[in-house]
């Protein structure tokens, strides 16, 4: 029993639900806005002119056959996209966002030069934006804001090409919007190194990524929107959520009378059909602790893991441990899965899944929390509420044959061969009815952003989220989010959290990190598709700062599928740069593709300007593959350091082997340099003028604490 510090009132200043502020967003909606030189009445308006374009666009066969174009119908593209700013597909508007405000490239008066970035950089994963909402990896913001000030001026063009969840964005952001206390400590860091004044400014930054799942966070983390109007609506959706299937999260915490003979009476009460007298005592539920069942391999009884194999005391799952029928010692790999036959009303067939029974319940009464063991009343519950029909918005999409799904993990093994399999019933109905609520909110970034909310908690209320009773060394924390990261992982206990204790610790901390950041309007744009056609005219970029996929790192297209079913916009992962054998794509494949790639950067960026390529991968083969990519693609490497993202150091790298992640400063060389060259091929001079050419862009001596900073 604990003092319950997760279902603290939300949004403790009540002024943010003050009924002026209802008339104070309906007076925002009137206001003009300006977007891609255009001024539209209200951002309504503007929202439907570019709509009606995309729509258009969608109608054309051969925009549809775009390298990367998602998988969806028309209507759930533009459900979400927010033209021109994001759509989720090839971005049509990217031109105009150029054109706008970009700059053309003038050889004869182009002055820009640069040297390598070579400072030591300090950054954390601790910043309430960098965890505002997970994906898979992505390089902090606070890592990259160094290198866009160093490489570009205000003014300028950024583009990351494997945006990931938008951290690029969010750098560009901070290089306008960033707190006095950060633009203090790096001031003074640049100064003690030599480097001059950071150019604080407006700079334009144009996302993309193959994955609809990855555009659309980085979309809501770089297009503005009403904060408190989020918050808001967010709190009342909860409260709808609670008001509508709080009856199946309640359990008898203690009754004054006996319950056997006030069977009938407490069910009525537990399922919201009569008031709950004094003399009942009901909790609300915050997670309920499922366990697979199995059966033993010397008498077949069965036995609960949960129940026989945690020690009530330490909370630590034993090795060994009796079965409680024959008590013979037994560990988990010498029981044998349980399976039972039920009849999925969606697929209209019987199915067989692991046997999985609720082992314990932890609730919350007055601010106190309780464990209990499931009694005959949350059974009766759990029975009432899987007689019910599954939502339509809980996706029945079959799993298509995947690395991650069918040979690193076998989800079928798990009774997961459709993405409804997933929830057990009560978490699909909660989630349901919270993306229900979301999508139908009449303001479209709104809705958006409601969606951004509420997709955070689809793998923590599925089956994926495991128990963890220990954390960080001592028994408790939260079982928010304990998803294995990377991977599908269905554990044989699981946490199976409420909507309540899932998500209003998140929309709290979300209104603070937005209410405390400051986002620019036409700062960013966003695109689906994939990387080797962009969409940008000849040299128009920049500067490009860049995290593409590595080897087989990790499966973004398999482990997004789960999400992106939600939103039924899928990636089209034909072009994905991955080794993955059983797409039939190996080192060669995917060195091919990042070659492509890799051209279209360069392409698009403008001669003598920069690319940073952050690469993570410990196999020297896939190091090897990245830099023929590039250096066949015509980018010249200059400089390769190491990025510890925990201790935030760079370090020059001069060994082929590859233990730590990489940060390679690669140039585009100029015009000037590629025609001299050609006049004086396989001369002396010609070999010299490259040379000298090439050594301008090599990096200062850097040291730290007194020490030079090689390895």
């Amino acid at each position: 029993m604990s003092k319950d510090k997760d279902t603290r009132r939300l949004f403790k200043d009540g002024t943010l639900f003050d009924d002026s502020y209802e008339a104070e967003i309906e007076e925002k909606k009137d206001n003009p806005v300006e977007c891609l030189g255009m001024t539209f009445p209200n951002d309504e308006e503007r929202r439907k002119y570019f709509l009606d374009k995309l729509r258009d666009k969608l109608k054309d066969s051969d925009f549809r056959k775009i390298d990367g174009f998602p998988i969806g119908s028309d209507e759930d593209i533009l459900a979400l996209s927010d033209p021109p700013y994001y759509t989720a597909c090839p971005n049509p508007f990217l031109e105009d966002f150029i054109k706008c405000y970009g700059k053309a490239y003038d050889p004869t008066t182009d002055e820009y030069h640069r040297e390598p970035f070579a400072v030591d950089v300090s950054e954390g994963k601790n910043d309430p934006i960098y965890k505002a909402h997970s994906y898979h990896t992505k390089v902090p913001h606070l890592a990259i804001i160094p290198s866009i000030l160093h490489y570009t001026n205000p003014g300028d063009v950024i583009l990351d090409g494997f945006c990931g969840s938008g951290m690029t964005g969010i750098a560009t952001q901070w290089c306008t919007t960033a707190p006095k206390d950060y633009l203090k400590k790096l001031e003074e860091a640049w100064g003690e190194e030599d480097l001059g004044k950071p150019q604080w400014g407006l700079r334009r930054v144009v996302l993309n990524d193959l994955s609809p799942a990855a555009t659309f966070i980085a979309a809501n983390f770089n297009i503005p929107f009403d904060v408190q109007q989020f918050a808001r609506t967010g709190k009342q959706i909860l409260d709808q959520v609670e008001q509508e299937l709080g009856w199946m999260y309640k359990t008898v915490h203690r009754s004054k009378k006996d319950m056997q003979e006030h069977e009938d009476e407490i069910m009525k009460i537990l399922l919201g059909e009569s008031p709950c007298p004094p003399w009942l005592a009901i909790g609300k539920i915050e997670y309920t602790v499922w366990s697979e069942v199995f059966t033993c391999p010397d008498c077949a009884g069965e036995v609960i893991f949960l129940d026989e194999a945690l020690d009530k005391e330490t909370k630590h799952v034993k090795e060994n441990f009796p079965c409680p029928h024959c008590s013979s010692r037994v560990s988990k790999q010498q029981l044998n899965r349980s399976y039972e036959a039920t009849f999925d009303k969606i697929l209209g067939k019987p199915i067989q899944a692991p046997k999985r029974k609720p082992s314990m319940i932890v609730y919350s009464v007055e601010g106190l929390r309780y464990e209990k063991i499931p009694d005959l009343f949350d059974m009766a519950v759990l029975k009432r509420i899987n007689s019910l029909e599954l939502p339509k918005e809980v996706p029945p999409v079959e799993i298509p044959p995947m690395h991650m799904t069918h040979e690193r993990a076998r989800m079928d093994k798990a009774g997961v061969t459709h993405i409804h399999h997933f929830f057990l019933p009560r978490a699909a109905h909660a989630l349901a009815s919270l993306w229900r609520k979301a999508n139908v909110h009449s303001d479209e970034r709104i809705r958006h952003m409601l969606l951004f909310f509420v997709e955070q908690g689809i793998r923590g209320m599925s089956l994926l989220n495991r128990y963890k009773p220990i954390q960080y060394g001592r028994i408790g924390g939260s079982q928010v989010g304990l998803d294995m990261p990377g991977v599908y992982y269905i554990s044989s206990i699981g946490s199976e959290v409420s909507p309540l204790y899932q998500f209003e610790g998140k929309l709290n901390r979300l209104y603070t990190t937005f209410n405390t950041n400051s986002f620019f309007k036409n700062l960013a744009i966003i695109s689906t598709s994939s990387t080797s056609r962009l969409g940008l005219s000849d040299k128009s970029v920049d500067y490009i700062f860049t995290d593409p996929p590595f080897g087989e790192n990790i499966y973004y297209a398999d482990l997004n599928f789960l999400v992106e079913s939600w939103h039924r916009v899928i990636t089209n992962a034909v072009p994905e740069a991955i080794v993955d054998k059983f797409k039939k794509k190996g080192l060669l494949e995917y060195q091919r593709l990042m070659q492509q790639c890799f051209k279209e950067y360069y392409r698009v960026l403008k001669p003598g300007r920069w690319m940073t390529v952050v690469f993570h991968n410990s196999r020297n083969a896939v190091w090897n593959a990245i830099q023929e990519a590039m250096q066949a693609s015509g980018f010249v490497v200059a400089d390769v350091r190491t990025l510890d993202k925990q201790q935030g150091s760079y370090r020059q790298v001069t060994s082929t082997a590859v233990k730590q992640d990489l940060v390679i400063s690669g140039y585009k060389p100029n015009g000037g340099l590629e025609d001299r060259f050609k006049l004086e091929s396989g001369t002396e001079e010609g070999v010299w003028d490259f040379v000298r050419t090439h050594l301008k862009q090599l990096p200062k001596f850097v040291s730290k604490d007194g020490k030079t900073e090689v390895m």
